[in-house]
């Protein structure tokens, strides 16, 4: 999922209102339809709880070895070898490392499931015996490569339901897509797929899954109708001065320092200039300039992300952005600064009625642990299979201790690391196996429409 946030040594403090998401919303208990999920979830539950020790392998597997985007080579071989091992027809390198895999069985409808490759160029430091100490080039630079987001956990569970699967073919018919995505953090896998004939070279599909790590209790299922996750645009500029010896700030024009000032005087933007219950924000996450202490350089780069829900706020952002960077500069008698504002993704736009139908088998199967949430932060470019036509479902697994949960929203409790923390660590039991059997439940659920 992108955030594209800057990292932190410390965990990622979360709001006492975002904590638990299952009790500070409260967790919504209605009577299931016991009919929903009845014909399958014995079946599911038995191929979980047999598959689950190659699942969890192949899960820390994954997380000690992560890729960044574009370049998952080995983890999208791995996964296109246990689809061919299932009987999927497979083709590799759609949207350049992407996977896809077609089990046909039958007549009935094309359900689309869909994970990601990609791994985030950052330290971890969650201490896990399986921790990744993977580097790599990014940005001109070595990096340390981590899978601080959870999609080593969404791989794992998405072949687990390609298993679950394969072995109830008896009790379904129609056909499956199931598709390994690159790219996800930087909001380019999706489109790149697309862009190479994804539905038109494998078939469009009727409805298109798609699940992610949160950090709430495992066993939470979450989910919304219409826009669940926020619309995301990148942030670049690069201020122009005069550099000169540090001793002699009078002799240049001090770029740095005009930086700094944008980097506090923009977050007016936020506070000032949008609706104050629309949400919107703007983080700066990479300030570069500089070689050495005692010199002022001549620029400085920074990279940011803005986020919304709504166009208009959306839309005002980015005006409030380049006249507040373009002022600040002119203040200092500087050159215009370069500003570029790329569009990244829009919201993910969960499909009504599939949410309604897949909501009555997971409440079934798992009772009070669904329920409905408003929409998240971080973007996801699995909005673009949605805008592509396809209806889709886009859900939330929580993979914390529901001791952790409840002692974090104390007074004084231990923070709990949010997705893209250097201390975000999944529970793999039973985080793993609730995403497996709610994925299975979902397709199994709209195979069966």
């Amino acid at each position: 999922m992108n955030h594209r946030t800057g990292t932190s040594a410390r965990p990622f403090r979360l709001q006492r209102s975002f904590l638990g998401l299952g009790l500070a919303l409260g967790w919504v208990s209605v009577a299931a339809s016991v009919s929903a999920a009845g014909p399958y979830e014995a079946g599911v539950d038995a191929e979980v709880s047999r598959n689950h020790a190659s699942v969890e392998g192949l899960y820390k597997a994954l997380h000690a070895a992560p890729e960044l985007a574009f370049q998952e080579t080995q983890t999208a071989r791995r996964l296109a070898a246990e689809l061919r091992a299932l009987g999927f027809e497979v083709t590799e390198g759609v949207g350049k490392t992407g996977v896809v895999g077609l089990l046909r069985n039958g007549s009935g409808p094309t359900i689309m499931v869909r994970t990601e490759l990609d791994a985030l160029p950052m330290e971890e430091k969650t201490g896990l015996p399986y921790a990744s100490q993977v580097k790599t080039t990014y940005l001109g630079k070595e990096t340390l490569v981590a899978h601080s987001c959870g999609h080593d956990l969404h791989m794992a569970s998405w072949v687990g339901t390609a298993k679950t699967l394969v072995a109830l073919k008896a009790q379904w018919k129609g056909t499956l897509m199931f598709v390994a995505q690159p790219a996800e953090e930087v909001l380019g896998g999706a489109k790149a797929m697309l862009d190479d004939g994804l539905f038109k070279r494998f078939g469009k599909p009727d409805f298109a899954f798609a699940l992610h790590t949160w950090p709430m209790a495992y066993g939470r299922i979450g989910f919304g109708t219409g826009a669940v996750t926020s619309n995301s645009d990148s942030f670049e500029a690069l201020f122009h001065g005069r550099g000169a010896h540090g001793s002699a700030p009078d002799k240049s024009i001090d770029p740095v320092l005009i930086a700094s000032r944008f980097v506090v005087d923009v977050q007016g933007v936020v506070s000032r200039e949008k609706d104050p219950f629309a949400f919107g924000v703007f983080s700066v996450g990479s300030i570069q300039g500089g070689t050495s202490g005692n010199i002022i350089p001549d620029n400085v780069a920074l990279r940011g992300t803005i986020r919304s829900y709504d166009p208009t706020v959306r839309s005002r952002m980015h005006d409030g952005i380049r006249r507040t960077a373009a002022a600040t500069a002119a203040m200092a008698g500087a050159p215009a600064p370069e500003i570029k504002i790329t569009a990244g993704g829009d919201a993910v736009i969960n499909d009504a009625a599939l949410v309604e139908r897949t909501e009555v088998a997971l409440k079934a199967a798992f009772g009070a642990s669904v329920s409905r949430m408003p929409p998240i932060t971080p973007s996801e470019d699995f909005a673009e299979y949605g805008k592509a036509g396809v209806p889709a479902m886009f859900f939330l697994v929580g993979v914390y201790d529901p001791k952790d949960v409840e002692a974090s929203r104390q007074p004084g409790g231990k923070p709990l690391p949010i997705n893209h923390s250097p201390f975000f660590a999944p529970v793999p039991e039973p985080s793993l196996k609730t995403a497996v059997k709610a994925m299975s439940l979902a397709v199994l659920t709209a195979l069966g429409r």
